[in-house]
């Protein structure tokens, strides 16, 4: 691991030494490419650091110990070795992690599905909850957000919205957690007699992909155009700017009429569909990941309950690590980051163990 570790510390010190060159930026591709390298490889070589000022440390106190030492000071150098002893172990464990090969789609930007599931027009309202609660997650984080399909209910309930949300490195490997079914157990305002229903709303977070990535024959596409429904005013419909888009090798659809031009729509769409393929393809490939949108901790199941909302309780629950916060109002305002935080921790554990196997 250390000669590794050195090797990673060489090309970070070399990537620095060509950022502060006078003519880095003359090559604007190239000096992208390296800022975005020497980022990924800061976190490690900090450690790395840390890591060998404590060995050395550590050299330093056992090289006292075999000099004459009165009583006093021979107790302060052991207590030094202990403390640097639990230090180094950390780090190594911390390192491991580090080390592990990353997702290749962390970077990447996602789009982002609710949809309303079991119990009606609470689970609508509820899906406009989750809503909420993205968009002032990706306020918080400094995310870009932008709706690529928005069907509501004229309560003011989510049926299906699809967002792209990035903008900045990093929104997969933070939202990546949030696919899965999401459970609110609340009295809704519509209940007479205060009792507590149960209702969900369904997630799905998936990497948004470039043409590059993945490829689609025209030939594999049927295409039809609809006059669009909803709000919209004199524009509903008076044309057939709707569009849903047809995977005819796997049955996939995707429709899109948020968008007053057709064109529009269309490239709406295809985003989604594009997304979708690639997570279904990649769930094919990889038999520890079958089954499209699956969640990232657990089973992977989709169908798989994943989160609680107790609103009585205050509470929100992830069954995924067993962990309960109780600060279910600051949770929905965006608040996420504790229980995203630590899913990564569960998750990189739980690779961590299987490398070791």
């Amino acid at each position: 691991m250390i000669e590794k570790l050195q090797g990673i510390k060489q090309r970070f010190d070399f990537l620095s030494e060509k950022l502060a060159a006078p003519d880095a930026m003359n090559d604007r591709d190239q000096w992208r490419d390296m800022v975005k390298e020497r980022a990924s490889l800061e976190e490690i070589v900090l450690a790395f650091d840390e890591y060998t000022q404590a060995q050395s440390s550590l050299d330093n106190c056992k090289a006292m110990l075999e000099e004459k030492l009165d009583g006093e000071m021979k107790e302060l150098v052991h207590a030094e070795i202990e403390e640097l002893q639990e230090k180094l172990e950390s780090l190594d464990g911390q390192l491991h992690l580090l080390l592990l090969p990353k997702n290749p789609n962390d970077d990447r930007d996602v789009i982002l599905e609710i949809r309303a599931g079991t119990g009606g027009d609470e689970a609508s309202l509820f899906g406009a909850d989750l809503l909420r609660m993205y968009l002032r997650y990706a306020e918080r984080n400094g995310y870009k957000v932008e709706y690529l399909s928005n069907n509501l209910t004229d309560m003011g309930g989510v049926k299906e919205v699809v967002l792209s949300i990035g903008g900045k490195r990093g929104a997969f490997s933070r939202l990546k957690y949030e696919s899965g079914v999401h459970r609110v157990q609340r009295v809704p305002e519509t209940e007479s007699q205060g009792r507590i229903h149960t209702s969900a709303a369904t997630v799905a977070v998936l990497p948004e992909v470039d043409d590059v990535q993945i490829d689609i024959k025209e030939s594999d596409l049927r295409i039809d155009t609809y006059r669009s429904s909803g709000a919209g005013g004199q524009h509903v419909n008076k044309t057939e700017s709707a569009i849903r888009i047809t995977h005819l090798p796997t049955g996939m659809v995707v429709s899109c009429q948020d968008e007053k031009s057709q064109l529009k729509n269309k490239e709406q769409a295809m985003r989604v569909l594009k997304s979708r393929l690639y997570d279904y393809f990649q769930g094919q490939q990889d038999a520890e990941r079958a089954g499209a949108r699956r969640s990232m901790v657990g089973s992977g199941d989709r169908s798989e309950r994943i989160r609680t909302y107790n609103f009585p309780q205050g509470r929100v629950t992830d069954h995924r690590i067993g962990l309960t916060l109780y600060k279910l109002e600051a949770f929905l305002d965006g608040d996420m980051d504790e229980l995203i935080d630590a899913l990564i921790v569960a998750e990189r554990s739980e690779r961590l163990a299987g490398e070791t196997d």
